[in-house]
């Protein structure tokens, strides 16, 4: 096992913070909200915290976005091995999660057929607060200001549901698109989280389907 990067604790509480809020709401959070829930007097103060996690090779920024934060999966596997370390050995024994890596869908087949299926990954449930069901490779940027590039992998849960706010995965007729979902007044609408991009309306009785929800994300050059 890698060397585990040694931390303040401050730095493990953004580390954590960012693993939770990720979990929750499948994207990172800003510089202003890690200040706001960690009680700094700015989104400086979370920067400079964050440029650290960085040197410590914890956590890559992507510039040019607010959220532009990712995980680095193989350090965060030693960090939580290093915090449970009297159970690290149990950790290492649970079964994997071994998730299908899910490509360019066709048009109209279920996003988990076996032609869309590139390859498998695995993973440790730990890394997860909910399981995903499988890993969806990102196509596009309209979710660049939410840390979702082109070709990130994102962890799904389906589900056929979802509140307000959360990043999922939904079809629209032929199409399956990642998008935030806001439902209002009968109509659905999909957010992106670029200014280029449009927001998708689905009105009642178009096509529409949800496939799962975001609960994680991956860095698009994760080796296993």
């Amino acid at each position: 096992m890698l060397e585990s990067p040694k931390l303040t604790a401050r730095q493990q509480q953004i580390l954590d913070l960012i693993q939770s809020t990720m979990q929750r709401t499948g994207a990172p959070p800003t510089r202003a909200e890690i200040a706001q829930e960690l009680g700094f007097k700015s989104a400086n103060a979370a920067e400079d915290h964050l440029q650290a996690l960085a040197r410590k090779g914890v956590i890559e920024l992507v510039s040019g976005t607010s959220r532009g934060i990712r995980l680095k999966i193989n350090t965060l596997q030693t960090s939580l091995a290093s915090r449970t370390k009297p159970i690290a050995n149990a950790i290492e024994k649970l079964a994997q999660l071994a998730l299908p890596l899910v490509g360019r869908v066709a048009a109209g087949s279920p996003i988990l057929a076996q032609e869309h299926i590139d390859q498998t990954y695995h993973l440790e449930p730990t890394l997860f607060q909910y399981p995903p069901d499988y890993l969806l490779r990102v196509r596009g940027m309209s979710m660049r200001d939410a840390g979702i590039m082109d070709g990130d992998l994102l962890a799904v849960q389906s589900t056929k549901e979802a509140k307000n706010g959360q990043i999922i995965v939904a079809r629209l007729g032929d199409e399956v698109t990642v998008k935030r979902f806001n439902r209002t007044n009968g109509m659905i609408e999909l957010h992106p989280e670029n200014p280029d991009y449009h927001t998708i309306v689905v009105y009642p009785g178009e096509p529409f389907e949800i496939e799962g929800r975001a609960v994680g994300l991956i860095r698009n050059n994760m080796s296993m």
